[in-house]
Formats: C-alpha cells, structure tokens, sequence
C-alpha cells in the first residue's frame, strides 16, 4: 500500500512521543535507550503503514493549561455524581445514547475529543462515524431532551477547546463564524 509522504517536521511529533512511549514501557529512559527508541519510531513510521496524522502545527499553551485544570475539575465532579447516582438512584438511572456531530473532520481533533470525553465518567464514546465526524456518547443520567442537549453541548464546548489549543486554521476560523471566540490575547 503506498502512503503519501509526510515531512519529517510534520511527524516529528509523532516519533518524539513514540520515543516517550519506548522509554516507559522500558521504564529507562537513558540516552542509549531513547536513541534505540528514536531508531525503532523511525522504522515503523517509515516501513509500516500508518495513517497520516495531520497536525496543525500549533499548539496554545496558555489555552491548554486552563483547559487541564478545568478537565481535571470536571472528572472530579462527574466522579462524585455518578457515586451518588450509584448510591442513591441505583438502577433507576435512566442513559442514552447521543448523536453528537463535530465540526472537525480531522482525525486528530475527532479522536482527542471522543478521549476525552470517556475520560469523564458517566460518558463514553461508543461510536464514531469518521464519514460525517460524528461521535455517539453513552451517557448517564439523560433523562430527557435538555439533558441530550446539554450532552451535546458540553462534547461541542470540549471540541472548540481542542480546536483553540490545537486546530487549524481553517477550524479557527469556523469557530469564529459561528459566533464562538477563538482567540483572546497572544500566542494563538
């Protein structure tokens, strides 16, 4: 199967964090080591088939540290609900499933919004139609149409947090023309 190429500043992303993964499943991260590693990430981006990823070649920090602490915060809340529902409701829990349609037809950006929303617990990621990028979330608690609305909303919100911190521009500027601030002070 032949695969376009890819420039090397534009996989280089990838081969660093394969290089990382080598050095924690070896649990050495010693210079011979990561070089080995560094070897071993080259020949499989270079003989195996893998899909390309295609990167943006941005990344805002000052948009991913509050987005962290705010996942971060939002796992920790979900934690305790779904505690509580466990607890308290029992099997009288009503779920659904939801339909949730992104804009992004990017597999990077489509896959690091379905992580992490099954990151939060009560939601997880059952489906993906990669044709029309849309996500199919499991979710707890959906009792009726505002909770499937504010499900949806809350998977879009996490999608345009991505798309600032890591998007393109293209997708920046969709985010704008709907309405939705895409960027606020330096380094976008």
């Amino acid at each position: 199967m032949s695969r376009k190429r890819i420039s090397f500043r534009t996989e280089l992303p990838l081969l660093v964090w394969l290089v990382v993964v080598w050095g924690a499943l070896w649990r050495d991260f010693s210079p011979g080591n990561l070089v080995f590693g560094a070897l071993i990430a080259v020949v499989v981006a270079r003989i195996f088939y893998l899909p390309p990823v295609e990167l943006s070649g941005r990344f805002n920090v000052l948009r991913a540290i509050p987005f962290a602490v705010v996942f971060l915060g939002k796992v920790v809340a979900a934690s305790f609900q779904v505690m509580y529902l466990a607890v308290f409701r029992g099997p009288s829990v009503t779920n659904a499933v939801v339909a949730v349609p992104l804009r992004s037809r990017s597999d990077l950006m489509v896959t690091a919004t379905g992580h992490v929303i099954s990151l939060i617990p009560g939601s997880l990621v059952v489906e993906v139609d990669r044709s029309t990028s849309t996500l199919y979330i499991h979710g707890l608690n959906v009792r009726n149409d505002a909770d499937t609305a504010k499900l949806r909303k809350e998977v879009q919100d996490t999608e345009a947090s991505l798309i600032r911190i890591m998007g393109t521009r293209a997708e920046m500027d969709a985010l704008q023309a709907e309405g939705r601030p895409a960027t606020r002070g330096a380094g976008s």
